[in-house]
């Protein structure tokens, strides 16, 4: 993707998934992606004496999305550029969201992963997309939720010496996501703040065996497994009282359609995944009883494939 000498980036769209990361146990590990897209159309900005960043946006939380100032996107755009020594040129970009905001749901490691492509595409940095992954690895700190948006499907991913080695299973499975959502977010700076330092031996064993059939699960379409493998020592106990859906609709798992459930991401929102042939309507009504919230958000969705790219000349 290196330019020519001379050369004006075209306009690039990408579409970004939203991820949702643990899926119980494979803490910091396991990803899986979701049909729930952010969408980038970006451009060098036509007024080049103008400000830096203009952005419309439409969809979920337009609001927040649409800040120019300390947006996320942006700012991963200028810093990736700016620390490879090329020179930040003005976007305008016209963003469409469908990821809820502060949910667990991966927001962030998309918007870190469309600013590393931005930087790539915008600075000629001729990154392949394993650069890509570290790069937005590094500056989220953990790389589930960023290999999940980029490769798509379910990811479990290591890093070692900076790099993430990452692996990806589930492509052809048809299992139906449900996002149950409370009103209030949670941030992952918070959410992880509430974690011990320290974990007793049977916590770490009882997290690598359920991690395990965990991959089983997903690489074997055995969802008769997914009530054991997606419980959780490590992160959830501690995360009750922050995330009160989840002790809620715990006890929903492996019973009439639903094969596991599990905290998205930190939270607050929970991730249930259920039969391929369920009845989703019937789950959402189990969902809002169990919760006693008959208004209750809830979003239906489905594993997905990774982020694309196109561009235009």
């Amino acid at each position: 993707m290196s330019l020519n000498a001379g050369a004006i980036p075209g306009p690039i769209t990408l579409r970004l998934p939203a991820t949702s990361a643990n899926l119980g146990p494979g803490f910091d590990t396991a990803g899986l992606a979701m049909a729930l897209t952010l969408t980038i159309d970006a451009q060098i900005s036509p007024d080049a004496d103008g400000l830096p960043l203009t952005i419309e946006a439409t969809g979920r939380n337009a609001d927040r999305v649409s800040r120019t100032s300390n947006n996320l996107i942006f700012e991963t755009y200028r810093e990736v550029v700016s620390r490879a020594g090329q020179i930040a040129v003005p976007l305008q970009l016209r963003v469409h969201n469908e990821i809820p905001l502060g949910m667990g749901c991966g927001s962030s490691a998309a918007a870190l992963l469309g600013g590393v492509l931005l930087a790539n595409h915008f600075g000629g940095l001729g990154w392949d997309l394993q650069a890509c992954i570290d790069e937005a690895s590094r500056r989220e700190g953990h790389p589930d939720n960023v290999a999940a948006c980029a490769l798509g499907y379910m990811t479990l991913s290591a890093v070692a010496e900076g790099s993430v080695t990452t692996v990806t299973c589930g492509q052809n499975l048809m299992w139906k996501l449900l996002l149950a959502l409370p009103a209030a977010s949670l941030a992952t700076e918070r959410a992880r703040a509430l974690l011990p330092i320290a974990y007793t031996r049977a916590d770490a064993v009882g997290n690598v065996q359920r991690t395990a059939l965990l991959v089983a699960a997903f690489a074997l379409n055995r969802g008769d497994l997914l009530h054991l493998a997606m419980q959780d020592r490590l992160h959830q106990p501690y995360r009750l009282d922050a995330c009160p859906l989840l002790p809620l609709l715990l006890p929903l798992a492996g019973g009439e359609s639903v094969l596991g459930v599990a905290l998205s991401g930190a939270g607050p929102g929970v991730l249930l995944i259920a039969e391929a042939a369920a009845d989703t309507a019937v789950i959402c009504d189990r969902i809002r009883s169990a919760v006693g919230d008959p208004a209750l958000e809830i979003i239906e969705t489905r594993i997905a494939a990774g982020a694309s790219q196109s561009t235009k000349n």
